[in-house]
């Protein structure tokens, strides 16, 4: 593979702390083309990365994810790779990362941090958050993976151009493989080391609230991807909380109280939880004709290329 066919992604704000070494890393070995999207940091990350050779550009928004968005319209190499400024990643296995989609075997690859990381890299709270938001994804999609919200990724032209993003925040790693699961690109995951983060450098994730965008964006994407999934939830909380205040009207009613407006509520709640069910199968028929078009098509597209 040649190295100059590879574009190194790396994302910014306020990482003045790592971002120079880490530029020098890619360049000492070999990686000439580092491409530098800065959020408009307030610290001198921008300086210090064009200092080391790095070809820096501002984000026209805010958000990691309008960065990365932004970044992909830019992108013309062969390969690319993106990793988080924060020093909480290795350079020296890019090629790890790099070596699936040089070969063919994939169009994504996603380095599976929990495979080897640092003490202190993760709190609790993160494993658990990581965790429970990696089985969510599993249900939602049906594609099982250790770690959809790793930062050091690796892809191909083709998965560049077919991927589309919406989201502007810490959600974008969800919708880089939610995006990837739906247009049936290739992706594998590769071991990889994860660091703690450099002493003195503030992490910009809030757990709790990143947590719960994350989740949605999880939820809400898997609309058009697995209707069962996304109105199953809705149609079975509903029905669940008809049958709750039902049970309340019935044992009230055996003491001669009466709750008509209760009464119809319940009906209501479980009526339209059977319909949110009838919704989720149709819908489902739907996008499975959906997913089979397209996938004829994106064959009879591989198939004109050859020729």
């Amino acid at each position: 593979m040649n190295k100059d066919e590879v574009c190194i992604l790396i994302p910014t704000l306020n990482e003045g702390k790592t971002i120079g070494g880490l530029v020098r890393e890619f360049k000492s070995m070999g990686y000439s083309n580092v491409l530098v999207i800065d959020g408009h940091s307030t610290d001198d990350t921008v300086e210090k990365a064009q200092n080391e050779g790095a070809e820096v550009v501002l984000q026209s928004g805010t958000g990691k994810g309008q960065a990365v968005s932004q970044a992909f319209q830019l992108i013309t190499s062969k390969y690319v790779v993106m990793l988080d400024g924060d020093g909480t990643y290795l350079p020296e296995e890019v090629n790890k990362i790099l070596e699936p989609v040089a070969t063919g075997i994939a169009d994504h690859v996603i380095g599976n941090r929990f495979a080897n990381y640092q003490k202190g890299a993760f709190t609790r709270l993160n494993l658990l958050g990581n965790r429970i938001l990696n089985k969510i994804f599993g249900f939602a999609y049906g594609v099982w993976l250790e770690d959809i919200l790793s930062g050091y990724r690796a892809f191909n032209n083709t998965a560049i151009k077919q991927i589309e993003l919406n989201r502007t925040g810490f959600e974008v790693e969800t919708e880089i493989t939610v995006e990837c699961v739906k247009k049936d690109l290739k992706t594998v995951e590769v071991p990889i080391t994860y660091l703690s983060r450099v002493r003195g450098a503030a992490t910009k994730l809030q757990p709790l609230r990143d947590g719960f965008r994350i989740a949605s964006t999880i939820y809400l994407l898997a609309k058009t991807h697995n209707p069962l999934f996304y109105f199953n939830l809705i149609g079975g909380f509903l029905i669940v909380s008809g049958i709750a205040i039902g049970i309340y009207v019935v044992d009230e009613w055996l003491k001669n109280i009466t709750h008509v407006p209760l009464t119809i509520l319940s009906t209501l709640l479980i009526v339209t939880g059977i319909q949110m069910f009838i919704f989720a199968i149709m819908s489902d028929l739907i996008v499975s004709m959906h997913k089979e078009n397209m996938h004829m098509m994106r064959k009879l597209l591989k198939e004109k290329e050859k020729l």
